[in-house]
């Protein structure tokens, strides 16, 4: 049995759980031995697959009969809220049955702090950008080195295959995000895991539909920096103003930065091969398949948090040069006469800036990128980010967006960019325009968090053709 699980068996039902975070929190609860049930609005493939493989039982909907099932605890994922329909019925009537019933319920983040991290050495990775891959990175090399970790990872890392897993070691990598934790807990997710190792990795406005400006989720970074015990570490990313805000607030832990000129770890050299110093001296060489100063930076944050437990950065580099990035991550779905097509998570105009410039550093100036991307996220929907479209496009050669569902004129937005840029109210639309522009060669990157309608595998389809 690994650290910080009980022994226990118990029946615990998964309000939402075919989300990222969830459906890991259910992989991991069922590895444990207990038995898992869970509903969601939306049971499809691949997470419905995954878990059904895992003997997980999966019902569609938010229906009072699931309180027939009376399981030993209800997991809320914050998904699931009080809000009513225009006719005003319950939105989530299963929730409304389970308060009425007084039956026991807690919130994702609180019964996997209780249940599996509880006794475990935890790292948490936290930030607005980087936070899957920096997880994977970490969780790879105290692999590596032997320290069989358990982790939680928001999306699908290729060395591993799994998205979360228990491991019999003492350490266990965490996705520590902070969104809100559920409709009843408005704290973000990672105040419930209590690292003893936590990165900070950079730290900007988003989530605008919970956070009202950039001081409340500083507000938010702070609180994770109080949980973090004096003889942890804190690793932080010395470029981002806001973090050393943050610090500022008062922290009581080791901190080791990275990035700056004058930080603790500091890169030498292209984001591809690279020398690491601490403290002014060289410690180790990185050479890898990454490109992007962002995943350079990503490195420097793994190593110095796997310092802390005891792995030194010359093996942290070795796991390194065999690190495979995360699923959806700069991923190449596909080529057809010489046409590349690519899958990228960035949602956020920050991550879209450094992604294209990732595969622009890749590629060289000559290359012809074009950016097909869906403003998907609820802070782009809203529209709070829209005037810097045009700055996060700069180096691409055309942008297409698929503007369906939104409530401002992405059109209006990427005017600035000219007739580099296109708006289409439909993934066949946007295919279209994408066809009539592209040429041999060129590189269609195309950027969404969420499935994007299947534009990728309608794109190779339709230039095959």
């Amino acid at each position: 049995m690994a650290l910080g699980l009980e022994s226990v068996p118990m029946h615990i039902h998964i309000l939402g759980i075919c989300g990222t975070f969830m459906g890991g929190l259910a992989a991991l609860a069922r590895e444990a031995g207990h038995r898992v049930t869970g509903c969601d609005a939306g049971v499809y493939p691949p997470m419905s697959d995954q878990l059904r493989a895992l003997g997980i039982e999966l019902i569609e909907g938010f229906g009072t009969e699931q309180v027939a099932l009376e399981p030993d605890m209800y997991v809320i994922g914050n998904v699931v809220s009080r809000a009513r329909t225009a006719k005003g019925d319950a939105k989530f009537p299963l929730m409304e049955a389970i308060l009425d019933a007084g039956a026991p319920y807690t919130s994702g983040p609180q019964w996997l702090a209780e249940h599996v991290l509880q006794g475990r050495q935890v790292l948490a990775v936290a930030g607005t950008h980087g936070k899957t891959t920096t997880t994977s990175m970490l969780a790879w090399v105290l692999e590596h080195a032997g320290l069989n970790p358990g982790f939680l990872v928001g999306g699908v890392p290729l060395n591993f295959g799994v998205s979360a897993r228990l491991g019999t070691g003492r350490c266990f990598v965490i996705e520590a995000d902070e969104y809100d934790t559920a409709f009843f807990d408005k704290r973000s997710k990672f105040v419930h895991y209590r690292p003893r190792t936590a990165i900070l990795n950079n730290l900007e406005f988003d989530h605008a539909d919970i956070f009202d400006d950039l001081a409340a989720i500083e507000r938010q970074f702070h609180h994770l920096v109080r949980t973090v015990p004096s003889s942890g570490r804190v690793v932080v990313n010395g470029l981002e103003e806001s973090l050393t805000r943050v610090l500022s607030q008062g922290c009581w832990s080791e901190v080791r930065s990275f990035g700056a000129v004058v930080s603790d770890f500091v890169a030498i050299g292209e984001p591809s091969q690279f020398e690491v110093q601490k403290a002014g001296h060289t410690v180790t060489q990185v050479q890898w398949a990454l490109g992007g100063v962002h995943n350079q930076l990503n490195a420097l944050a793994a190593i110095a948090a796997a310092e802390h437990v005891g792995v030194p950065p010359s093996v942290a580099a070795q796991a390194l040069a065999h690190f495979v990035n995360v699923k959806r991550r700069m991923e190449v779905r596909g080529s057809v006469k010489d046409i590349t097509v690519y899958d990228d998570f960035a949602h956020h105009p920050t991550a879209i800036r450094t992604t294209v410039n990732g595969l622009r550093r890749q590629l060289g100036p000559r290359a012809r990128i074009l950016a097909i991307f869906e403003p998907r996220s609820n802070t782009m929907k809203l529209g709070t980010m829209k005037a810097q479209l045009p700055w996060s496009l700069e180096e691409v050669d055309l942008a297409f967006c698929h503007s369906g569902g939104l409530d401002w004129d992405a059109a209006s937005a990427l005017e600035p960019m000219g007739r580099r840029a296109q708006v289409g109210a439909n993934i066949e639309e946007v295919i279209t325009q994408v066809l009539t522009q592209v040429q041999p060669g060129d590189h269609l990157l195309c950027m969404s968090n969420g499935g994007f309608g299947g534009i990728h595998d309608k794109l190779l389809a339709a230039l095959a053709k």
